[in-house]
């Protein structure tokens, strides 16, 4: 507890753009949120005032951060299992907890959890030998969806494969290398949904409207709320599968559930326990952005309303171009005096090519005329043109 507030110390591990807009969230909550980074660079360290620095492999330095935390929670799914549970027993109150977050950090527990509970999965096996590989594609046809079933995010850690002899050869690499590895089916894709659940230890659940992510290169480019032309039943029945799933792997704080939209129905892609980047849109476009609604739900303070402030909401990722051109500040100059009501989040990152920068959000009621707004306002940014 903070003293000087009479409020409860939240400690979020990792310094990027989650922890960022998380701690804006915790400002209107009276805190100040702790995080510990790898690097004053790092988004989150920029502008919180309670900033560790450690790396979230090391357990002393985890231990040394959760030291006066009330709850500690996470902005990626790094930090290792076993020091999780080390934490958990020596009185750390941590939200996922180990058991839950496991199926957030390795594919393959994830499939065979869902598996056993009956959810809609693809048809997958894991990968030890490459003949496992060449084995599935030719019983479910090529090509296929090879993972690692750890680490990867963002396209990293997914090729498709096209048939035996890639199989043996990609396969044999990154099992000698080291890497874990999963197989699953090429689904037949209509769109990617995603839907998020929040849950609080008290076991209360608040369920966001299911939005449509657009992918581009395996990075989600365009988040659309609600998923256009969504049957109710179809919306109706992702939030219930989400709902079930926060329960049965006893998530505490954000559930993200990426889902296939395919003929035969809803497949479930990935699960994400921390706040999300399908889940931007909802700071300007929700009563409660999933970032407060992370907080409250580790502290266990009743759930904010889920509703949408717009008919249609679009966000749009702003991903860094080629270097040159005129800087960010003019760009933010033009991209506001051609769309005002544009929201800007910026995570006070350093510009590459292909990496996430930043986002901008645009409410509106005609779903064509929000998506070109938010498409131009990110152009602005990542190319400095309309």
């Amino acid at each position: 507890m903070d003293s000087r507030t009479g409020l409860p110390v939240v400690g979020m591990v990792g310094g990027g753009q989650l922890a960022r807009m998380t701690h804006q969230a915790a400002i209107a909550l009276g805190q100040s949120l702790r995080v510990l980074a790898l690097s004053p660079d790092d988004g989150a360290a920029l502008v919180a005032a309670d900033v560790q620095y450690g790396d979230h492999t090391d357990l002393a330095a985890l231990r040394t951060f959760a030291k006066n935390c009330d709850v500690v929670t996470f902005d990626h799914e790094h930090v290792p299992s076993e020091h999780i549970r080390t934490l958990a027993g020596e009185g750390v109150k941590l939200y996922p907890p180990a058991d839950a977050l496991v199926h957030a950090q390795d594919k393959q527990v994830m499939r065979e959890r869902l598996t056993a509970l009956g959810a809609p999965v693809p048809a997958w096996q894991p990968v030890t030998v490459p003949d496992d590989l060449v084995a599935f594609g030719t019983r479910t046809g090529w090509p296929v969806v090879l993972k690692a079933a750890r680490g990867g995010y963002d396209g990293r850690g997914v090729w498709l494969v096209d048939g035996p002899e890639q199989a043996t050869e990609l396969a044999g690499t990154l099992l000698a290398g080291g890497t874990p590895l999963i197989v699953e089916e090429r689904v037949q894709l209509r769109r990617e949904l995603a839907v998020q659940v929040a849950r609080s230890p008290f076991g209360q659940v608040a369920v966001y409207p299911v939005v449509e992510t657009v992918q581009s290169d395996g990075i989600c480019v365009e988040v659309l709320a609600p998923a256009p032309d969504l049957p109710e039943e179809v919306a109706l029945a992702a939030g219930q599968l989400a709902i079930d799933l926060a329960t049965a792997l006893g998530v505490v704080g954000l559930l993200a559930v990426e889902l296939f939209e395919t003929p035969t129905g809803l497949v479930v892609n990935e699960l994400a326990m921390r706040p999300h980047n399908s889940g931007h849109w909802t700071i300007e476009g929700a009563r409660t952005s999933q970032f407060e609604q992370h907080l409250r739900a580790v502290l266990d303070y009743p759930m904010g309303d889920t509703s949408l402030t717009a008919p249609v909401v679009v966000m749009a990722n702003v991903l860094g171009g080629e270097p040159g051109g005129m800087s960010i500040d003019e760009r933010l100059h033009h991209l506001f005096a051609a769309e005002p009501g544009a929201k800007v989040h910026l995570y006070g990152k350093q510009v590459r090519p292909g990496r996430k920068i930043g986002h901008v959000t645009v409410l509106g009621d005609d779903l064509d005329d929000v998506r070109a707004r938010a498409a131009r306002a990110a152009r602005w940014l990542r190319e400095g043109r309309a």
